[in-house]
This record gives C-alpha cells, structure tokens and sequence, in this order.
C-alpha cells in the first residue's frame, strides 16, 4: 500500500476493515490513549485477530498457504514480537516503581 493511500486509509473507519489492518488500528489505538505498563501487560489482541492468526497457522502447518498469506502471517509475527519487547519493558518499568 502507498503511503499516500495509508494515509487517507487511516481517516476510514474501523469497519470493514480487514483483520490484519484491524490488528494494527488495535495497537496504534492502544498506545494513542496512553497505556500505563499495568494495561500494556494485560493487552491481547482481539478475537477476530488470535482467530485470524489460528487460521493462517493452521493452513501453515498443513502447507497450504499463499504468498500473501504466508506475507500476513510475517507481519503478524512481527506486531507480536514487537509486543513482546513492549510488554517486558512494561514489567521492568513496574519493577523499578515498586
């Protein structure tokens, strides 16, 4: 996608959306209210989002997936891996508050 069209993507609502680009809204929305490291560490990703991720896992491991799909399942690994980073950093804020 262009940056030009994810720009004006990102006046569109949240509706209708597909569940990849719903995962990342999630996010950004998250950190855009201002998530204290209590909120950050309970943060899980949406039903329609962990269903997504079963189901390209599943037709992963069954060899079965597009190149797009195989694309999605990257990107989604990447969002949970940058979670993970987040999230210990979280707790390590809240160790040294204590």
């Amino acid at each position: 996608m262009k940056r030009e069209s994810f720009a004006k993507a990102l006046n569109q609502p949240f509706i209708g959306l597909p569940t990849e680009r719903k995962s990342y809204e999630e996010i950004v929305d998250f950190f855009a209210r201002g998530a204290s490291s209590n909120q950050v560490l309970a943060f899980r990703p949406s039903q329609e989002t962990q269903e997504r991720v079963r189901e390209l896992l599943e037709r992963n491991a069954a060899d079965e997936l597009t190149d797009e799909e195989a694309a999605e399942l990257e990107r989604y690994g990447e969002v949970e891996h940058l979670m993970q980073l987040v999230k210990a950093r979280a707790q390590e804020y809240l160790k040294h508050k204590t």
